[in-house]
């Protein structure tokens, strides 16, 4: 820091230890401007002028150096000058204060302050980049953060000092008025009755209003600038309350919760009813993993006294059980269910032509056009297919098609190359290991399943290997090569993917690749980019689950980055309630206890913070851990290989987050959702009566172990010489 620097700061600083050093404080009480209120009156009737000019110069300090006691003058403001010179005054005399205030910090401490802070600042340089001056405007207007901390933070982004002066004077002005206009009326009060009196209460109650009905013209600015390009186009009577684009998981839940508060709802699909979770995720890979689980456990059996046996696995016979499962769930999701509940359904392509009005194409080529005052995007997400050369020469599969291309084979993929170690690689990769095909699994970070601790990765590795997976961590996709082969008459293509590690070259062969590297959403091709509505990797969405647009929501994978078909319908009620509801009240979607399954076996199954996500948050935690080869269930069913870890508040019962390894721990983990939701620590798990023998008795051992880690020893070394005593 220069030495300018250093003798601005010190200056500040020495005003500040004055300012407390001396109990300058005592002068900036309501008890001691009613005390001076005479005298003050007095000395203002004999020199107005020279009363203005130090009250100004009083007060511009005070705000220059954040001290507090503002409010109060303020209110000494009205009780001295009245409403006109009072509001003339405050107005100018707090805005150039807080001017000096933010050039101070920017002078002093911005540099460095970014240079620190940068990543926690990230969002006010955000919010100033995305709407400069309405931004500041909107914290002056709705006084949520104190002014002296918007002065200071301020100055420490790269707003113009010009900008900030006229929109601080402009901001603050409402605000201003009211305090101001208290100040008079406290004036007024000569005796205890005058409390009561109702130019006072009026201006009370304007405070305590202020706040609500700044807030409400803020809202209502921003939404006449946002629709501004659409004026003259909103309709007069809409057609539905509800449009909801998409049935998957988010629009299904969006539109059942439309129907039973008796809105009227409009469903549109372009494809099947279910989306991803019932056609080619959740659902058929889940029953995949069944058959496979089974097909292991015949291979098992001798661990349980039977005679172990090769499985032998009919293909065909797996993949159309899968389809009679995908049958048996499909109802629940259908088009007759749905139109039921009171929801109509329309087959067709939505594209957003304004704000309110969407266009639905139907398979035969006609169209419609259907107005609603608010709408819900939940389109979902497609797999990822890297740009590898030569992979649409070789051929692949993905999630999503795997299940139609593999219907028409004899026999499990003899040789499968898996590119991508999350959780849908994972799953997938040992599955079809366990029904006999030669797997490869190759991921380009050093460890799998990169979102879970290292430890959770390195059990579910020695998992995949033990099922005869080829793990391939560390390896870079290079290309895939395509030459042909040499058996006759009919010569079957030799396929091959090259992967490197530390510069060396390998060439996998395989007869059937799987791309599982991740989905991305679907923001293509029904009018995102002509409404504007921005987006990254996903649809840029606020806390409400509101796009750019506020009638227009997003949810589910097309919104954020927890693909998962639960966080989907959580989105869901949160979208569809404050549409439908939210000039009432609005809700905060909340992802503290979203929990997250991957059904490996074992299972990994997690809520709130793991360890690498608390140390990325700063945050401090303790770990307790209980290993499931202690608990007498898991031993009984020969599933020992596994833990619980959890995370909580040092020298607290709170819990984090969890992470549970093992048998079930999906199911295992509902009693930790439950617990973080309602805001349940671990002694409400301890003293909670559990099944005996059960696996979720392993719950319940866990908090005991953290509890025997808190024991209080000096207490039960009293209690110990107590027992002694009464010995004799």
């Amino acid at each position: 820091m220069t030495r300018s620097r250093l003798l601005v700061l010190g200056a500040v600083l020495l005003a500040l230890a004055g300012f407390v050093a001396l109990d300058l404080g005592r002068f900036f009480s309501l008890a001691y401007l009613k005390a001076s209120q005479a005298g003050l009156s007095a000395l203002y009737a004999e020199a107005p002028w020279a009363v203005r000019g130090t009250y100004f110069a009083l007060y511009v300090a005070v705000a220059s150096l954040s001290l507090p006691g503002a409010a109060i003058l303020t209110l000494a403001g009205g009780g001295i000058f009245g409403l006109g010179w009072g509001l003339l005054l405050v107005s100018f005399a707090s805005t150039l204060g807080a001017t000096v205030s933010f050039l101070a910090a920017r002078f002093v401490l911005r540099d460095s302050v970014q240079a620190r802070f940068g990543a926690r600042l990230a969002g006010i340089n955000q919010g100033l980049a995305r709407d400069g001056a309405l931004y500041l405007f909107s914290l002056r207007l709705i006084p949520v953060v104190p002014f002296f901390v918007i002065n200071l933070a301020m100055g420490l982004t790269r707003l113009r000092p010009w900008t900030f002066y006229w929109v601080s004077q402009l901001g603050m002005l409402a605000g201003t008025a009211v305090y101001v206009n208290a100040g008079t009326e406290l004036a007024s009060i000569s005796a205890l009755r005058d409390v009561a009196s109702p130019g006072l209460l009026g201006a009370l109650a304007l405070l305590g209003l202020f706040p609500l009905l700044a807030k409400a013209v803020m809202l209502a600015l921003q939404r006449r600038r946002v629709y501004a390009r659409w004026r003259g186009q909103r309709p007069r009577r809409f057609d539905r309350n509800l449009i909801v684009i998409g049935a998957g998981a988010g629009g299904l839940v969006s539109a059942y919760i439309a129907a039973a508060v008796k809105a009227r709802v409009t469903l549109v699909e372009a494809k099947v009813m279910g989306g991803d979770c019932l056609n080619y995720g959740c659902v058929p890979s889940k029953a995949l993993i069944k058959s496979a689980r089974v097909a292991q456990q015949m291979r098992d059996a001798s661990r349980f006294g039977l005679q172990s046996v090769a499985p032998v696995v009919d293909f065909p016979a797996v993949m159309q059980r899968i389809q009679s499962v995908i049958a048996a769930i499909a109802p629940h999701d259908s088009v007759a269910r749905y139109t039921s509940l009171g929801v109509e359904v329309v087959q067709g392509h939505a594209t957003l032509c304004n704000p309110w009005t969407v266009e639905i194409r139907h398979p035969d080529g006609s169209s419609q056009r259907l107005s609603a005052r608010s709408i819900v995007i939940a389109a979902g997400a497609r797999p990822l297919v890297p740009p590898l050369p030569g992979l649409a020469e070789a051929g692949y599969v993905t999630s999503d098609t795997l299940w139609a291309r593999f219907a028409t084979l004899t026999a499990a993929p003899k040789r499968l190359l898996v590119l991508g170690g999350g959780p849908i690689g994972c799953e997938l990769a040992q599955s079809f290991a366990r029904l006999g095909s030669q797997v490869t699994l190759v991921e380009q970070a050093p460890r799998l399943l990169l979102r879970e601790d290292a430890d959770v990765s390195t059990l579910v590795m020695a998992a995949l290997r033990a099922d005869g997976v080829r793990v391939l961590t560390g390896h870079t996709a290079l290309r895939c090569e395509t030459a042909a082969g040499a058996d006759a008459p009919v010569k079957t293509p030799i396929k091959t993917l090259v992967v490197s590690q530390d510069g060396q070259e390998t060439a996998l062969p395989f007869d059937e690749l799987l791309c599982a590297v991740g989905r991305v959403a679907r923001l293509d091709g029904y009018g995102l980019e002509a409404l504007g509505i921005p987006t990254g990797r996903t649809i840029d969405t606020n806390a409400y689950q509101q796009t750019l647009y506020p009638n227009i929501y997003a949810v589910g994978d097309v919104a954020g980055t927890y693909q998962l078909t639960h966080a989907a319908a959580h989105q869901a009620w949160y979208a569809t309630v404050n549409a439908l509801f939210g000039q009432f009240r609005r809700f905060k979607a909340d992802y503290r206890a979203l929990p997250a399954v991957t059904f490996t076996e074992p299972e990994v199954a997690r809520v709130g913070l793991n360890e690498q996500a608390a140390r990325a948050q700063g945050m401090a935690y303790e770990i307790t851990r209980y290993p499931l080869d202690d608990l007498d269930r898991a031993i009984a069913e020969g599933e020992t290989e596994g833990f619980v870890k959890v995370l909580t508040v040092p020298g607290q019962d709170r819990i984090l987050g969890v992470t549970i390894v093992g048998s079930q721990a999906g199911e295992l983990l509902a009693e930790y959702t439950l617990a973080m939701q309602q805001g349940l620590g671990l002694n409400k798990i301890l003293g909670t009566i559990h099944p005996y023998p059960t696996l979720s008795e392993a719950n319940k051992y866990a908090a005991g172990t953290w509890k025997r880690a808190h024991a209080p020893e000096r207490l039960l070394a009293w209690v110990r010489r107590y027992h002694d005593w009464r010995r004799g």
